[in-house]
């Protein structure tokens, strides 16, 4: 199969911003890798997102403005490297995540792919989660795909730990169908909204105000006590399903110490579901910049832990590069799930395509 230049475009629960990336790939190997760019959400519209997460209100006028930001996101990226719509074979639009509810067979995620590709004059890809959920799988987590592209040369079993608002982990055998994937737990979202209550600041950068705090075990413990934890995978989480209330009226710097070793020992628990221990566990996500967090990790994990760079691979785009690789599958009809990593009864292709 050909290569095909596409754009991938991630807005994830953090709600930090938007991620753009160019690939090259035919769907099953990554060929090349183009340029990036994140655009920050204007704080206006972050707060509009967040007062429609679990489906609250009217979307349709916040839908559009994710639209129309994505779009402006694709434009500057094509503008800034002398790129032109004709270029880009399709756009991979995830759209944002306000309701994930397969349980119920709900998710959904807000954006207007048919719009988008008026705007940039590209074919998109959008809605990729939806009939993995309608099939009876967990819709999440779906880069494992495209984990399992970039390592297929690395030593394995080895871990990628995605630890955006919401931590996941794909776990990738010796063999080709060797793959399991789950979502492990709060990443950062719960310690960016202690955060952002107590100081004003969007995150703990680098973890400085959990560091010098001192974790409450019992709160730990008893949050680890959920029945999540202990359901085998496939398995995966919405953003509202765990909040701050267990921390309340702990100091700013126990409550981020406390909501950090959570994280942490969540991933931690997590090993008890995967197939065997990884040799390694390569990180992306906001969360490899949380130096308390990837100390506490590989204390706890007992084998090399570290940000997805020292493999040579950008952990503040690959999210985006995922979607990108899925839109030339979905084009070209490959699954985007697999029972493994979603639970879905058999390989599940999906995705819708709009025109532009």
């Amino acid at each position: 199969m050909a290569p095909e230049t596409a754009i991938g475009l991630m807005s994830g629960t953090s709600l930090d911003g938007i991620d753009a990336a160019v690939l090259e790939t035919d769907g099953v190997r990554v060929t090349g890798f183009g340029p990036t760019l994140t655009a920050p959400y204007e704080s206006g519209l972050r707060e509009r997102i967040r007062a429609v997460l679990g489906a609250r209100g009217a979307v349709d006028d916040v839908a559009r403005a994710v639209t129309e930001a994505h779009a402006g996101i694709v434009n500057q990226l094509l503008a800034e490297n002398g790129l032109a719509p004709g270029d880009i074979r399709v756009v991979g639009f995830h759209g944002h995540t306000i309701d994930h509810r397969p349980q119920d067979g709900v998710t959904v995620q807000i954006g207007d792919g048919a719009l988008l590709a008026r705007l940039t004059g590209i074919e998109v890809v959008c809605d990729f989660r939806a009939a993995d959920v309608a099939a009876g799988g967990e819709g999440a987590p779906f880069a494992p795909l495209y984990h399992r592209a970039l390592c297929e040369e690395m030593d394995r079993p080895v871990a990628v730990l995605n630890i955006g608002g919401i931590a996941n982990v794909t776990w990738i055998g010796a063999n080709e169908d060797d793959i399991v994937a789950f979502d492990t737990g709060p990443g950062n979202t719960l310690m960016d909204e202690w955060v952002r209550f107590h100081t004003g600041q969007r995150f703990d950068a680098g973890g400085a105000l959990a560091a010098t705090g001192t974790v409450d075990t019992a709160i730990v413990d008893a949050c680890l006590a959920h029945p999540y934890f202990t359901r085998p995978p496939p398995k995966s989480l919405d953003r509202l399903d765990f909040d701050t209330a267990p921390v309340t009226g702990l100091s700013p710097a126990d409550g981020a110490a406390t909501l950090a070793e959570l994280t942490c020992r969540a991933v931690a628990r997590a090993c008890d579901h995967l197939p065997a221990a990884p040799g390694r566990w390569l990180v992306t996500g906001g969360g490899r910049h949380n130096a308390t967090l990837m100390k506490r990790l590989a204390d706890m994990l007992g084998v090399p832990v570290m940000p997805v760079e020292a493999v040579g691979w950008n952990g503040d785009a690959l999210e985006a590069q995922a979607f990108a690789f899925l839109a030339v599958r979905a084009l070209k009809g490959l699954p985007l799930s697999l029972p493994g990593t979603t639970g879905v009864a058999q390989p599940m292709p999906g995705g819708r395509v709009f025109a532009a």
